[in-house]
């Protein structure tokens, strides 16, 4: 009779741990870049000249850091299964950053700055969820699994 216990070595690792600390990491300097955008968007506004090239520079940070931060929600879910929104929304900020860039000259700032102000709230939005809501998803399930109400005659 042989007796097969799980060893520490072969308990598999928990689904989406390896993934979970760059999503974070990707997620904040995600939302830093953009509050950086913002204070050389200022600075531009006041002309200065120098203040150009750190957003031009910062604007292809933003673009590799939200394309990261895709990859790492959508491993991330893939892993665990969990909650698919945040590879969504994280997902859109990264096409919306493309979109927000292209609108970046002097008579397009009407676009521009709403489009800026949206990859913040998203960013934000991620930021929050992969500290605090990703605690085995339970605010997803929360709205998929919660029993409908009574309705009232």
């Amino acid at each position: 009779m042989s007796s097969h216990h799980a060893t520490p070595s072969r308990i598999p690792a928990r689904a989406g741990t390896k993934s979970l600390p760059f999503l974070r990491a990707f997620s904040l300097l995600s939302v830093l870049n953009i509050l950086f955008q913002g204070a050389t968007a200022g600075r531009i506004l006041m002309e200065s000249s120098e203040a150009l090239g750190f957003h031009e520079a910062g604007a292809i940070a933003l673009h590799v850091l939200t394309g990261l931060t895709m990859i790492a929600a959508g491993e991330y879910w893939r892993s665990t299964r969990g909650a698919i929104w945040p590879a969504i929304v994280t997902a859109s900020v990264f096409i919306a950053s493309f979109v927000q860039a292209a609108y970046g000259s002097q008579h397009t700032l009407y676009i521009h700055v709403p489009l800026a102000l949206g990859l913040l709230f998203g960013a934000t939005l991620t930021l929050s969820w992969s500290w605090i809501g990703i605690k085995d998803d339970h605010l997803s399930r929360l709205v998929v699994e919660s029993p409908e109400l009574p309705r009232k005659s």
